[in-house]
């Protein structure tokens, strides 16, 4: 599915009308040691952000549970290595035009797991820059789900990402 298609997507999900947010965005969802692909890889990018040591690999292991359990006891949280609401609201970094790292490439790797085309060089490139392809992506994104459109991934666009809302 290409970006520009993602407005047509969300005409048949909401059936053309705009929706409360807080009721519309899905929730945030909850992971653990054993979970696999989207949107694991986000979660990697986002600690790898708060300077956990974790690699990028899509795989929820014993690695990333450490790092969660880390990231966890630094931000005063229930150290639990399961990542639920509390901790994506502590990992998540607003982030815009103009942003570099790897709270960005978090957001280009949810872009990558909406690529249908199968190729992942016809998807937003996961460069850890937010230029102006990104921003493109983010306000198509945030226009398809019904969420205002400012081209800045905050905390409704990031649980909007993360949670899967438009993942084919």
């Amino acid at each position: 599915m290409a970006l520009k298609d993602l407005h047509d997507v969300s005409r048949r999900v909401i059936e053309g009308k705009r929706v409360c947010v807080s009721s519309f965005v899905l929730p945030w969802p909850v992971l653990g040691r054993g979970a696999e692909h989207h949107p694991v890889p986000t979660l990697q990018h986002l600690l790898r952000a708060h300077d956990e040591n974790v690699v990028v690999d899509g795989i929820f292991g014993p690695r990333t549970e450490a790092a969660v359990r880390v990231f966890q006891a630094s931000r005063q949280l229930a150290v639990d290595g399961i990542v639920g609401p509390q901790s994506w609201q502590a990992l998540i970094i607003s982030v815009g035009r103009g942003s570099t790292g790897e709270a960005v490439r978090g957001v280009q790797e949810e872009f990558q797991a909406r690529n249908l085309s199968g190729d992942p060089s016809r998807g937003l490139q996961v460069d850890g820059i937010f230029g102006p392809r990104t921003e493109g992506a983010v306000n198509a994104f945030q226009e398809a789900v019904g969420i205002d459109v400012d081209g800045i991934v905050g905390p409704i666009t990031w649980r909007a990402l993360v949670s899967g809302m438009l993942l084919g």
